[in-house]
């Protein structure tokens, strides 16, 4: 069993930058799992942000936050992050991590753990 804790969201201004925080623990992860960042906004389905591989560090992410947000992870720590930078309003939502992905997937159905979810909102 693995158990996913958030920290780091808030109110910020378009242009800002924020860094979430997801850590987990309960479990050893292998080089099979990826770790990877949802979110979800008011009335609309939840979309694919980022992922990456817990083991090896590879990583991918949606087209929309390309060249802004950044995916990593400390593996010691069994923490991963999501750096935000150039927030626009259109990046308001719940923000989740989420774990034991397969490898490459962009759909939060084929993960098995989920944090708590926190709320990011940048205002214009």
């Amino acid at each position: 069993q693995v158990q996913l804790v958030e920290s780091g969201g808030g109110l910020v201004q378009a242009g800002d930058s924020l860094r979430l925080s997801c850590a987990a623990s309960g479990r050893t992860f292998s080089r099979y799992t990826t770790m990877g960042w949802f979110r979800q906004a008011p009335g609309k389905e939840r979309e694919f942000v980022a992922a990456i591989s817990w083991s090896g560090g590879s990583t991918y992410s949606d087209d929309s936050v390309k060249g802004r947000f950044t995916i990593s992870r400390d593996y010691a720590k069994n923490t991963v992050y999501l750096q935000m930078n150039s927030l626009k309003p259109e990046d308001t939502a719940v923000y989740y991590c989420a774990a034991n992905g397969p490898v490459g997937s962009r759909a939060n159905y084929e993960y098995d753990y989920w944090g708590q979810g926190m709320q990011v909102t940048v205002s214009a």
